[in-house]
């Protein structure tokens, strides 16, 4: 059932947007988007999503948007290969600057399956009418495969830990959220490899390319006032009106965990304390991204609007630390 809905879902979208990305419009508010990340630069704020050969829009006030060139165009050959079934639809992207250069990372796979593949492409800006913008392809970062991982190669983000290491957190449903080191490269995993699980749902025993019913996903650190905060999203999304996705976070003084929530408990045993659930208006919220502007954090995240007929839209709230904890108002 969860992947008929799924699957239902996804060519609702695709059929809205057609191989070429959405239907282009000058400019919006409240623009229909899933797994929302920004980054700023030259002055403007670009937004990255999922949508065919990844979505990207820019504004100059976080309010009203503009479609610019989807990143990846052509979509990689690599990743037909990879991912049988995948038709350039491309998941949940992240998006990090370093030294002079912006990395995306992007997720390749089909719905309830963990045939998946996450890869990297660099821009040495995002500014769509600079001669210095081109998004170059960097191939495939990391591939999980049925009966051989436990875990779904999807939903990246990147972050680098105050030694200046890269490290990559992804992951959903399965056994839940993973974190393994990257090279100084930014573009492949570090030798020897590293891996840690950071946090789990309670699964029930199935099938190994059964996604099971340990609904976490979509994981993001940001790091703050000497903490490592893990952010993740759980329960469902994609189910319009009736999704009921939310957002849960824990913190660690170490980027590779444990994470404990507010009452001290492990998000590897379940915990997480919430930070945003949905409401009459949003019933699902979630697959968020942590990010600081003019030194005010703010989250972006999706919620599937009840005016709109269960439509998924972006929505941006600035975060409240007043309690030592993260919390934000619908």
């Amino acid at each position: 059932m969860l992947l008929t809905i799924l699957m239902a879902a996804v060519y609702a979208t695709a059929a809205a947007q057609g191989p070429q990305g959405p239907r282009r419009q000058a400019e919006m508010t409240d623009p229909s988007v899933h797994d929302p990340v920004v980054a700023f630069c030259e002055g403007r704020y670009y937004l990255f999503c999922t949508g065919f050969g990844v979505t990207q829009m820019s504004s100059s006030d976080l309010r009203t948007w503009k479609f610019e060139k989807q990143v990846l165009s052509p979509v990689p050959e690599w990743a037909r290969q990879a991912v049988p079934g995948y038709n350039g639809h491309t998941w949940a992207p992240d998006i990090i600057f370093r030294d002079g250069t912006y990395y995306l990372y992007y997720s390749c796979s089909t719905f309830g399956k963990n045939t998946s593949a996450i890869g990297v492409a660099t821009n040495r800006t995002l500014n769509t009418e600079s001669p210095d913008y081109q998004w170059v392809d960097h191939g495939m970062v990391l591939q999980s495969l049925p009966y051989r991982d436990m875990w779904n190669a999807i939903d990246p983000n990147v972050i680098v830990d105050g030694d200046g290491t890269p490290w990559m957190v992804f992951g959903s449903f399965w056994d839940g959220i993973k974190l393994t080191r990257l090279d100084k490269s930014m573009l492949r995993l570090s030798e020897p490899q590293q891996w840690f699980s950071l946090c789990r749902r309670e699964r029930a025993v199935t099938d190994d390319s059964d996604p099971g019913t340990g609904a976490v996903e979509a994981p993001f650190i940001f790091y703050k006032d000497g903490w490592y905060w893990l952010f993740v999203s759980t329960d469902y999304c994609c189910r319009g009106k009736d999704s009921t996705y939310k957002v849960q976070v824990g913190r660690s003084s170490t980027v590779t965990g444990p994470y404990l929530d507010r009452d001290g408990r492990s998000m590897l045993d379940g915990g997480g304390t919430v930070v945003v659930a949905g409401n009459g208006r949003y019933p699902g919220v979630g697959h968020t991204a942590t990010v600081t502007f003019n030194g005010r954090d703010y989250l972006f995240f999706h919620g599937y609007d009840e005016t709109r007929n269960g439509q998924s839209v972006l929505l941006i709230r600035e975060i409240d630390w007043s309690t030592g904890w993260p919390q934000v108002t619908l």
